[in-house]
């Protein structure tokens, strides 16, 4: 049997640990793969080329990670990161793939080319990514990602300001989690 998940063995871990809060992803096939740069990111999910042309039970999906990113001018390495904030960063990518999975093609393909010019579905997708992370009870790591971006001052502001025009706020996490639990407490 093909092995579904394909982790460089340097965060195998953190990733392995970040995919237990979404079971519904173990038969999915998901290739992490660092790459030299990725433009305004620390990380990216997308579905493979070639899953276009296939049916949703046999896409694959491909999470890219920067092998740098940099903090006031200074470049770190990604796999640097605390782990808590790795897993978050994670867990948001694996919220993606949740969000990319029940999509048709065609609504597939029309999502990727409003992500590319819309800024306002960039939005939608980007909290959808933390909401599905968040319903997964991965919200003590979506947290410290955010701390950790936010609070942060060698993080420059320009990119603090994408992080908050683009992604739920610490506040709207904390809403998304009262929500959840009353609704599990009324079950």
């Amino acid at each position: 049997m093909p092995k579904k998940h394909i982790i460089p063995l340097n965060i195998k871990e953190e990733v392995e640990f970040a995919l237990k809060y979404y079971p519904q992803l173990k038969d999915t096939k998901i290739e992490f793969k660092f790459k030299k740069n990725i433009k305004k990111s620390t990380m990216q999910a997308r579905p493979t080329f070639d899953s276009f042309f296939k049916s949703k039970n046999d896409r694959k999906y491909l999470i890219l990670i920067s092998e740098k990113f940099k903090i006031s001018g200074r470049e770190f390495s990604t796999v640097d990161i605390p782990k808590d904030i790795f897993i978050g960063w994670i867990g948001h990518e694996l919220g993606h793939i949740m969000d990319y999975q029940h999509r048709g093609k065609w609504n597939l393909i029309w999502f990727g080319l409003k992500y590319l010019f819309s800024d306002t579905h960039i939005v939608e997708a980007e909290r959808a990514a933390d909401s599905f992370a968040v319903k997964h009870k991965m919200e003590k790591y979506i947290l410290k990602t955010k701390d950790f971006i936010l609070n942060n001052a060698d993080i420059s502001e320009t990119y603090k300001k994408r992080i908050k025009r683009y992604y739920l706020s610490p506040e709207e996490i904390m809403v998304l989690i009262e929500e959840r639990d009353k609704l599990v407490s009324t079950m």
